[in-house]
């Protein structure tokens, strides 16, 4: 049997504490609920800006035990080249148990079963759908993917539309652990008047800026339309400047569109969140997006693009669009009936209540016990894509 509390290891994204994405809100979230649990967790964690950089780095935050290394500063290296580091020092600093996240890294994963550290990998969505790593990016992760299936001792899933893909794509079976909901319904509206805002009173948008999350799509259908309340857009892209300079334009010259940046202020990111009259979600190929349950957490009537992921958490209660057409109207729906809006607000926070964060840690730490007890399935070596109809990337992940 393996010890009641174990050393884990969380490889392969920016770190912590969580300022930039779901990877990052999974590790804090899940590593600081282990480590009160009296589990060891350490985090490995990417120098950020020079700004940052130019204070020392946090070497504890919430309980977990953080290492920070470099990265290279460019798009197609960043990740993989600080997880290298990252597993160079896990192998001389080993833990029990590791658990890396994106599929990106799993050329590192034999280094791993060298030092023979049970691994499980967090595949994330389908990365190799996005436009902006091009035919060789694409390729690649097509292979890493394949690569983590042959080399992973367990995969996890973050949504069943994931967990399938894997079935349909590879015959391997997955642990289905989504992400945690909060709540945010009593989060408050005082500081959106520093952004000259009001409850109800305005569209949301919070998104990276890259083609797969649609935000030039609704940012034109929003245009298009004739609604009253302003669209808020909150986010950026550090390497998208061509579709950054496209969402610009289309929102140039129309004063009822308001493009924020990025929002690092999380206190003022949940009011935004929970005092929309809409939020609007145009991610189409990840899993459970944190994104879309920080929306739902708060109520807020939620118009998501219609993929499987998406129809996974909100169901009937939500709204959805694949044109700007669609867009349109469903925003001139919600500001036709702000009472049924607000009711669907209201069924969408009773369904983010089945996105837990205690239970999450609940599956991460079974897994993590099965890991160290050796008791997963373990590698699939001859495992081999199916390149199944169903998702090839032509057709819109889930649906056909």
């Amino acid at each position: 049997m393996p010890p009641s509390t174990l050393h884990v290891a969380m490889v392969g994204t920016r770190g912590v504490p969580a300022r930039y994405g779901g990877f990052e809100t999974a590790v804090e979230e899940i590593g600081s609920r282990l480590a009160a649990r009296g589990h060891r967790i350490r985090t490995y964690c990417r120098r950020g800006p020079a700004a940052e950089r130019a204070a020392a780095p946090l070497t504890r935050h919430l309980g977990m035990e953080l290492v920070t290394l470099p990265a290279m500063r460019r798009r197609s290296l960043e990740t993989l080249s600080h997880t290298a580091l990252s597993v160079a020092h896990l192998t001389t600093h080993r833990t029990d148990v590791a658990f890396v996240f994106n599929t990106a890294n799993a050329p590192l994963l034999p280094v791993l079963r060298a030092a023979r550290i049970p691994v499980a990998t967090h595949v994330d969505g389908l990365e190799w759908r996005r436009a902006k790593w091009g035919t060789g990016g694409q390729r690649y992760y097509r292979a890493a993917e394949t690569a983590a299936v042959r080399l992973s001792d367990a995969l996890i899933a973050d949504a069943q539309g994931i967990a399938d893909y894997y079935r349909d794509e590879y015959d391997a079976d997955s642990h289905l652990i989504t992400y945690g909901a909060p709540d945010l319904t009593g989060v408050g509206h005082e500081r959106l008047a520093e952004l000259d805002l009001t409850p109800n009173g305005y569209h949301l948008v919070v998104a990276r800026f890259e083609p797969e999350n649609h935000v030039d799509v609704i940012v034109e259908g929003y245009v298009a339309g004739d609604a009253v309340r302003p669209l808020v857009v909150v986010g950026s892209a550090p390497y998208a400047h061509e579709y950054t300079e496209r969402i610009t334009a289309l929102a140039a010259g129309d004063s009822r569109v308001r493009l924020l940046g990025g929002v690092w202020d999380q206190e003022l990111l949940d009011q935004l969140y929970a005092g929309a009259l809409t939020y609007l979600h145009g991610h189409s190929v990840g899993g459970t997006n944190p994104s879309l349950l920080r929306a739902i957490g708060g109520g807020t009537a939620t118009i998501a693009y219609d993929v499987t992921f998406n129809r996974e958490v909100l169901g009937d209660a939500g709204r959805y669009f694949r044109t700007p057409a669609d867009v349109g109207a469903r925003v001139a729906e919600a500001e036709d009936d702000v009472p049924a809006c607000a009711d669907r607000g209201k069924a969408l926070a009773e369904r983010a209540t089945a996105y837990d964060w205690d239970a999450v840690t609940d599956g991460y730490e079974r897994l993590a016990h099965e890991l160290a007890a050796r008791t997963t399935p373990g590698p699939r070596p001859f495992a081999r894509r199916r390149h199944a109809a169903r998702w090839t990337a032509d057709t819109e992940p889930g649906r056909s």
